[in-house]
């Protein structure tokens, strides 16, 4: 198809409106629906009010800080000509993030007690049906933003990619400030309102006696939507933008394959995907049906395998229309969503109360709580074991499909350079799903909200018999888009290392070539062992401060909610009300002060090597973060949710029930799993491409002012 770069440019803009579009239509249809009695609606208002009172102080703080990055980025680039256009991207890629973040967030505290309501018509179908319209808001609209601002800024940079960083920075900036400040919030209201309400006093979950009810339901939209939602934006862009940094910069090195000669399109394809991936997921939001006798899960699949179907539809075809109908990129691109697919059953098979592993975790937990832990670490390390082997599958098949262009009966080895940009490929095509995925992901909190006002406002059994089904699933489908974040994060972080060491290259000169600058990075070079070692650390250090910091905020939590329980006369026999807002405050000063530290070790340690031990120990600190990152990651997410449903899974009955010692096991196992789950597991998927983006920001100054040479 022969279109030029400007009528592409504004294919991609009208995808992206038509995605904001759909989820403004949406969101028109939703708020139109029953809000349910006045205690439903005041328990909703004290959700809401609580959630945006603690965006507003976070996004305050965030704001202030890139603010201030700001203006450094603006002066320290002003002497190349391009700090304008990083600073401008930059603080527009915070923008993005935390705007998709809010939009999340708002959706979802007020779908939560519509779907309350919809649970009491008895309905299971419908109210599912409801819950991910409500979900698919927050997909449609990450989606739409995050396409808005990679085109928007794609036309205003005439092209420019390298240029466009600062977008890279800031958006994954918001998104490490999203994810560990809302995951310290959700977790340490969670774990201080479960122990003192359900292991100490032996009342629900969710009870209204319990004074930290309202903090933990606050928890689950700041963390699980807010911060989900700037976290995937983050991903989108970055994943986006590393593929066509890589045809970019491979098209401007000296004896390097010109992606641009062979692929005039190469560079804006990327968008090209995304702009489909809009249409795949309207279309599979409409397959998001529950048949007669069918499951929840098996309704939310349906919607998936439509998605992936039209997105793998769309994939050939915008191959054929403008990268020549080559068939080892349109592998390399389909490669991505097989890696998806996979990803996704694997997650499901650890953390669904359908398999093995969840019930092991119940099982174990029959005999204390300590085997309960022991059983849950066996399985999150288990877990990490076949995505690592997909990733790694996915990456060579990718690089081997597109790095032989002319036929895969030639003779040559594949082209490095174009296989590179296979890997890239692999990572975008993945974003055909992301809508879809978000909207599912979303519908687990907005689910989690419903049972929990359904409890809170005493509605008849029968509603419960449709909420905590629904939040059961939820815990999964939030564990499934962890998964896919983390893999993509991966995918997109190889991209972005290759990225690095071409510009590197670049930055270096004096007629030194990028194989030159790899050739550097062997084990026999000492400042590249330092850097693979120092970044292998980095994740376990940077999650140790977050799980401290949700034990310290729910210490508090603790604390606090034991003072009301021991000073307000008659609060455990339901004759008085708890002050709901000292735990809403408590967590939130708690969780806004630990932030901070995380958030400079995860900048600051990339700056730190790069200026001490120049580029090529910074080479070394992306890959050993990476190495280790995914690992880490998959573990603690995957581990947390098999502990929460293998709780979930006593309480359906099995092995005594609630209130059975097995119970009390699974209970202290699950907030053990609520912090690696929600919190430090994936807060490691922003810090991997922090410490990415911020090392390609910043490489022409290390490679101008590293102390130890090169």
């Amino acid at each position: 198809m022969d279109l030029s770069n400007g009528q592409l440019e504004l294919l991609i803009l009208l995808a992206s409106l038509v995605g904001l579009l759909y989820a403004g239509v949406q969101t028109a249809l939703l708020l139109r629906e029953d809000e349910g009695d006045e205690r439903m609606r005041e328990i909703s208002l004290a959700i809401r009010e609580g959630a945006i009172a603690f965006l507003r102080r976070e996004y305050t703080v965030v704001f202030v800080v890139a603010a201030v990055l700001a203006v450094v980025i603006a002066f320290a680039f002003g002497i190349t000509g391009n700090g304008a256009h990083l600073a401008t991207g930059f603080v527009f890629g915070v923008a993005g993030s935390a705007l998709a973040g809010a939009i999340g967030m708002v959706v979802s505290v007020r779908a939560n007690v519509r779907t309350a309501a919809h649970a009491r018509k008895g309905n299971l179908g419908a109210t599912m049906n409801y819950a991910f319209r409500g979900g698919s808001v927050t997909g449609l609209s990450v989606a739409g933003l995050a396409l808005l601002e990679l085109v928007g800024f794609y036309w205003a940079f005439g092209g420019n990619v390298l240029s466009m960083v600062g977008v890279l920075f800031g958006a994954s900036l918001m998104s490490l400030f999203a994810r560990v400040g809302g995951g310290i919030y959700t977790k340490g209201a969670d774990v201080g309102t479960d122990l003192v309400g359900k292991v100490e006093a032996g009342i629900p979950e969710d009870d209204p006696r319990n004074p930290g009810v309202i903090a933990d339901n606050v928890g689950d939209n700041v963390g699980d939507c807010a911060g989900m939602a700037a976290d995937l934006f983050e991903t989108y862009v970055v994943t986006a933008l590393s593929a066509m940094l890589l045809a970019y910069l491979i098209s401007s090195v000296p004896g390097a394959t010109d992606l641009t000669v062979l692929f005039p399109h190469a560079i804006i394809f990327p968008l090209l995907v995304c702009a489909w991936a809009i249409v795949a997921t309207i279309v599979g939001t409409l397959f998001v049906r529950m048949r007669p006798g069918g499951t929840i899960m098996g309704a939310l699949y349906q919607g998936l395998a439509a998605t992936t179907a039209v997105g793998l539809v769309g994939l050939y075809l915008l191959v054929d229309w403008f990268m020549g109908g080559n068939l080892g990129i349109f592998a390399a691109a389909a490669v991505g969503l097989i890696v998806m697919i996979l990803i996704v059953v694997i997650t499901d098979y650890y953390t669904s109360t359908k398999y093995r592993p969840v019930q092991h975790i119940a099982e174990m937990s029959q005999a204390g709580a300590g085997p309960t832990v022991i059983g849950g670490l066996s399985v999150g390390l288990e877990s990490a074991w076949m995505p690592g082997i997909v990733v790694v599958a996915g990456t060579l098949i990718a690089y081997a499909a597109a790095g032989w262009y002319n036929g895969f009966s030639s003779s040559h080895a594949p082209d490095a350079y174009v296989g590179l940009y296979g890997i890239g490929l692999a990572a975008a095509s993945m974003l055909s799903v992301t809508g879809m995925i978000i909207s599912i992901d979303a519908f687990g909190p907005i689910t989690d909200n419903a049972g929990g006002i359904a409890e809170m406002a005493q509605l008849p059994a029968e509603a419960r018999a449709i909420t905590d089904p629904l939040d059961a699933v939820g815990n999964t489908t939030k564990a499934i888009t962890k998964g896919y974040a983390i893999g993509s994060a991966v995918l997109a972080a190889l991209a972005l290392f290759a990225a690095y060491t071409f510009a590197a290259a670049q930055q270096w000169g004096n007629g030194h070539t990028w194989g030159e600058f790899t050739g550097l990075l062997t084990l026999s070079q000492p400042l590249v062992v330092a850097g693979l070692v120092i970044g292998a650390v980095l994740p376990f250090f940077f999650t140790s401060f977050l799980m401290n910091a949700v034990g310290i905020a729910a210490e508090r939590m603790v604390f606090e909610i034991r003072r009301q329980f021991r000073e307000i006369a008659g609060l455990l026999d339901g004759k008085a009300k708890p002050e709901y807002g000292k735990c809403v405050d408590i967590v939130t000063v708690t969780a806004i002060r630990q932030l901070a530290v995380p958030a400079i070790i995860a900048v600051a340690t990339p700056l730190a090597v790069g200026f001490l031990l120049g580029p090529v120990a910074l080479a070394g600190l992306l890959l050993g973060t990476i190495v280790s990152g995914f690992p880490l990651a998959l573990t603690m997410t995957t581990g947390g949710a098999a502990w929460d449903n293998g709780k979930k899974y006593i309480e359906s009955g099995h092995y005594g029930g609630k209130h059975s010692e097995a119970h009390k096991a699974a209970v202290v196992g699950d907030t053990v799993g609520d912090a690696t789950k929600d919190t430090a597991g994936p807060a490691i998927n922003p810090l991997i491409k922090v410490v990415n983006t911020v090392s390609i920001l910043f490489v022409a100054l290390i490679v101008a002012h590293s102390v130890i040479g090169i």
